[in-house]
């Protein structure tokens, strides 16, 4: 049997064994993940194709799996409707929340509305309202970050992607709301900034974060566009890296294989977090949120001269036409 063809297998037998001991049923895919992360060969490049499966569920998936009622909103109110951002108001066990994430498509056509999940300005202006929307009411906010980066197309910098996004860090940064971040699949440069400002950030377990692409990594330091693989594994970009280095505050499981096996599976895990980090946030008044997000931004910048010298050197070492120079 072909790889897909065993993981679809053990995905139909789990949903099986789950009606009759859930236990059992969550053990075996907590054992297939940790069997699949200690048999990758280049871990990093693995998790960055299928965090771009073109069947990996999107936000509008999560939403209506984690969801009792979602009402989807549109519009900047300025220039028009980005379909690569989405958002609307769902309902989580009884309580409102503000649901905003990137979207790709299913198909080519889907993926050509949506670019690719590449937000535009009025993209990231849409994502705003509904968030200082969701302040004006008391309503949480949840984010979905998958994207490749923000739409690059000569339109997009005519209505000013770059200050869009700049306005979304402020803004964000400053909402007197509890916000929660997820990275469902890639987090690519600014597009993942523009709605990756919050309390809480949680990567899944096959989701990358990156200020730029692979192909782009080696384009740019290695100079050679097909060495994509060895840029992925030079990047530390995936969930345990991020998580690593103290930016992300936890790891959503998913089954082997990817979340696109079992979507509710990780529905479910997600939903999980947003109860348990929604009753834990509310209780804060919105000052101490504000204060504890720049805390927790600050803090990301911090480093010691002396161990970043050597993360570049060990860094540099690496990259063929950087070693053999004369420095």
């Amino acid at each position: 049997m072909e790889r897909e063809e065993i993981l679809q297998r053990f995905a139909e037998l789990r949903e099986s064994l789950r009606s009759r001991s859930p236990e059992l049923a969550m053990e075996i895919s907590d054992l297939e993940s940790r069997f699949a992360s200690n048999n990758i060969e280049n871990d990093a490049w693995q998790r960055v194709q299928i965090a771009r499966t073109g069947d990996r569920p999107g936000t509008l998936d999560y939403i209506a799996k984690i969801s009792e009622s979602y009402m989807e909103l549109h519009g900047d109110r300025t220039y028009g409707d980005d379909k690569a951002i989405v958002g609307g108001i769902a309902v989580i066990d009884g309580v409102p929340m503000t649901f905003i994430g990137h979207q790709k498509g299913r198909n080519l056509r889907e993926n050509m509305q949506r670019h690719y999940g590449m937000g535009s300005p009025e993209g990231y202006r849409k994502a705003l309202r509904l968030a200082k929307q969701a302040e004006a009411h008391g309503r949480p906010v949840i984010t979905f970050i998958d994207t490749s980066g923000a739409y690059p197309g000569l339109e997009s910098e005519e209505r000013g992607i770059g200050e869009a996004i700049a306005v979304n860090l402020r803004e964000f940064s400053v909402l007197r709301a509890p916000i929660i971040n997820f990275v469902i699949g890639e987090g690519g440069s600014g597009g993942a900034l523009g709605i990756g400002v919050g309390d809480k950030l949680y990567m899944l377990e096959n989701a990358v974060y990156s200020v730029i692409s692979p192909e782009g990594f080696a384009s740019i330091l290695l100079r050679d566009s097909t060495k994509a693989e060895y840029a992925a594994s030079l990047m530390k970009m995936t969930a345990k890296d991020i998580a690593d280095f103290g930016i992300v505050h936890g790891i959503i499981p998913e089954v082997a294989g990817g979340a696109h096996l079992d979507p509710d599976y990780t529905a479910r895990e997600i939903k999980k977090v947003i109860i348990r980090d929604y009753g834990a946030l509310q209780s804060n008044d919105y000052e101490k949120l504000v204060r504890y997000r720049s805390r927790k931004l600050r803090d990301m910048g911090r480093f010691s001269e002396k161990s970043t010298r050597e993360d570049l050197f060990g860094l540099f070492s690496r990259i063929p036409w950087l070693k053999n120079r004369n420095t």
